[in-house]
């Protein structure tokens, strides 16, 4: 027994001084090792230059996208005039730049959703003046003549008259919390449609079009709030209190959606006539150049049969442009990545088997599929009107890289970005520029701005600093492939130790989210945990290896592979994480006994699942914030890969509840009491499932914790847990 303890205590003397040279969890959870990024940057007008929020939130300077240098400071707290503050957390150029609304005391309510208290600034005048009296704002739009700003307060919809002394006036009456919604989603529409705002103005600012949700039907989801601390809450030391809002599960009543439009002249509200079914949903309106012509997409609640309206908002009769369909599902970036440019509108599709740009007349003509090919259009960037050419990002290198591409109306294409790894761009209102940030698994990001032939003009953060500093601590971070034994090619990429000896057995976790059509497997600086592969290089330096693989289900591979999973959502994904475990025993440096899995969200659930698939080849596992049963996850995501529960039933019925009989492995189960998004009850119910049938567990709850579980000391205290549980678990 002494001889045991000696021995222990050597190797963890060994481990401290090891440690004291390379990375401390404190470190890379305060930041200490984040890389400078060029934030918020905002092109304006002329095409040739940017704003950004400067100076920790007290100046909007404006900046040269040839140089990036100063060319003028548009406000300062210090000397605009009409209201004190001390610094500004956001702001919102009106559309000729005259104007800007200033937002402070922003206060978040869900992931994209918040109240802020705004200012318009005149920038001639260096004054301020509030935008309201009557209490905060949401989502505050200018008109594109720039004399209306339209906002939601209190779920209604406000206008407010430039040109009138300010004069605000209430659109709608009805709205109230928990039942009518005006202008912006309830729940589940603004998490899974991404998106805070759903009103417009028409091109001529005249009309005003909105999508007003009802969802006095939608069943309320109550989560308890305690007094806890960092922040806390005092009102609730006595009795804990309750948190009520709408949340429709798989299956549940949504809201039931209608788009209205205002006549501001004349004051007339309409309804447009819109052939939606009674359960469907608008994931966006746009008003078009032409100011007679209202874009409503509309999606069935299967989402596999999107359509694009153009609506006239006096007469509100619609007619139907476009219609995408799909066998299973139509993906978000068909009415995430639409966009509007005079008498035509560009929207990706991957109905040829991979996400590709395709060009359309208002009317629904299409003029022309602008890119093809064996790879994926991950991100659109924009369309010059004047040059005819296309912008935006894909993968032709592999499904590992991203490059910018820019291509005409001819097919002739060419690429932007000069490096391989991951390059994503912000162009200049007139496309002339771009400031593109690149960076690669050994690099981090590096901030150019180029012009449109790709040339580059000036490098304006390269974080050579961050690069210093994290020389020789950092693990060595490689890229591997291999074939499953049902014939699946998979991608992956492992973190060793700097000191990787290939005679010695090291233990392996294996860390993924799996989720449909999530990428992982990336050669960019954000590989891994936290970027720059951090967390893992910590495990690394204490003999533990990390690796990650994007499984079937996962993007940038096409359609077939991405959507391979549908309506048995966790099957396919638990395979390919076992199949990894069953690949790296194989190396002569894994020890197959003492392999682990992790992961959060989607990545808990894949964890769960895993480690229930029935071959035992994990020996530990820590879920985080885990759906543990579809039913349980709202309408929007879980339906669109699993339609119903009534539909589906044998789908539904794998999951981790049903699978917890077959748990191998030592787990930690870990979630906040607060997570509005994947609901506390998982946990509740699958560590129930666990007891039922005899499996021990650990489990860490975090008080009143959402579902990204930090604040005050949480997230330490989470990834110390998580940690000491590996290398506890994965020990000798």
């Amino acid at each position: 027994m002494k001889k045991f303890f000696l021995t222990v205590t050597l190797c963890f003397a060994a481990i401290g001084a090891w440690a004291a040279d390379g990375l401390s969890l404190k470190d890379i959870v305060s930041g200490a090792y984040s890389p400078q990024y060029v934030y918020g940057v905002n092109p304006m007008n002329d095409g040739e230059t940017y704003t950004q929020l400067e100076d920790g939130g007290r100046k909007i300077v404006r900046r040269s996208f040839k140089t990036g240098k100063a060319v003028e400071t548009l406000f300062d707290v210090a000397t605009a005039r009409g209201q004190e503050l001390k610094r500004i957390d956001g702001y919102i150029m009106s559309p000729d730049e005259s104007r800007i609304l200033i937002q402070t005391q922003t206060r978040q309510i869900y992931r994209r959703s918040f109240t802020a208290v705004y200012y318009i600034f005149s920038v001639a005048n260096n004054r301020m003046e509030p935008l309201s009296s009557g209490g905060p704002q949401q989502q505050p739009l200018f008109s594109p003549d720039g004399n209306l700003i339209a906002f939601v307060r209190d779920n209604n919809l406000f206008l407010v008259k430039l040109l009138f002394g300010n004069s605000e006036s209430q659109i709608t009456k009805d709205g109230e919390r928990n039942a009518v919604l005006n202008g912006i989603p309830d729940w589940v529409n603004e998490e899974e449609f991404s998106t805070a705002r759903s009103f417009d103005f028409s091109a001529d600012s005249r009309m005003l079009a909105w999508v007003r949700y009802d969802e006095r039907e939608v069943p309320v989801y109550s989560m308890t709030e305690y007094k806890g601390l960092a922040p806390e809450r005092k009102e609730y030391d006595e009795y804990p209190g309750a948190y009520e809002y709408k949340y429709p599960v798989a299956g549940a009543q949504n809201s039931k959606v209608s788009v209205l439009t205002f006549d501001i002249k004349n004051r007339v509200t309409r309804t447009m006539k819109l052939p939606l079914d009674a359960d469907g949903y608008v994931p966006r309106i746009k008003f078009t150049a032409d100011a007679e012509r209202l874009a409503i997409v509309t999606l069935n609640r299967a989402q596999n049969d999107m359509r694009i309206y153009m609506g006239n908002p006096r007469s509100t009769e619609c007619k139907l442009a476009v219609q995408e369909t799909s066998e299973k599902y139509v993906k978000e970036n068909a009415y995430t990545d639409l966009h509007f440019y005079g008498n035509h509108f560009a929207m990706i599709s991957d109905r040829s088997g991979h996400n590709h740009i395709y060009w359309y007349t208002l009317g629904g003509q299409l003029i022309k599929q602008v890119t093809s090919g064996d790879y994926e259009v991950t991100d659109f960037y924009g369309y010059d009107e004047k040059g005819g050419r296309f912008y935006y990002a894909a993968n032709p290198d592999g499904p590992l890289y991203k490059s910018v591409y820019s291509t005409d109306l001819k097919g002739k294409t060419k690429k932007l970005s000069q490096k391989i790894g991951t390059n994503s761009a912000t162009f200049s209102r007139s496309m002339k520029y771009f400031m593109n940030v690149f960076s690669d698994r050994n690099t981090p990001p590096v901030t150019t701005l180029c012009d449109n032939s790709g040339r580059t003009l000036t490098t304006l953060v390269d974080n050579a600093a961050l690069s210093e500093k994290l020389a020789g601590k950092v693990g060595t971070k490689e890229f591997f492939t291999f074939t499953t034994s049902e014939g699946v090619g998979l991608n992956g990429w492992m973190v060793k130790p700097r000191d990787f000896d290939p005679n010695r057995k090291y233990a392996v976790v294996l860390f993924q989210y799996s989720g449909p059509g999530s990428q992982q497997v990336l050669d960019s600086w954000n590989l891994g945990f936290y970027p720059g592969g951090l967390l893992e290089s910590y495990m690394a330096d204490r003999g533990v290896i990390f690796a990650c693989v994007d499984g079937r289900g996962t993007g940038g591979r096409g359609s077939d592979f991405e959507k391979c999973t549908y309506l048995r959502l966790g099957d396919l994904e638990s395979k390919d994480q076992v199949e990894t475990a069953l690949y790296l025993a194989t190396l002569p440096y894994v020890d197959k006994e003492r392999i682990g899995i992790w992961g959060w969200s989607f990545g808990g659930f894949n964890t769960l699942m895993s480690m229930s698939e029935g071959r035992p080849v994990f020996r530990a596992g820590v879920a985080v914030a885990a759906p543990s049963n579809w039913k349980y996850y709202d309408t929007v995501y879980t339906e669109r890969y699993m339609r119903t529960p009534q539909e589906n039933p044998s789908g539904y019925a794998i999951n981790p509840i049903n699978r917890a009989k077959d748990l191998h492995g030592s787990l930690l189960l870990i979630h906040g009491t607060a997570d509005d998004n994947v609901h506390f009850r998982n946990a509740a119910e699958y560590s129930e499932a666990l007891v039922q049938a005899g499996k021990q567990f650990d489990m860490q709850i975090y008080t009143n914790r959402n579902h990204n579980i930090y604040g005050g000391n949480t997230r330490l205290h989470l990834l110390t847990r998580l940690t000491d549980f590996f290398l506890e678990e994965l020990g000798q």
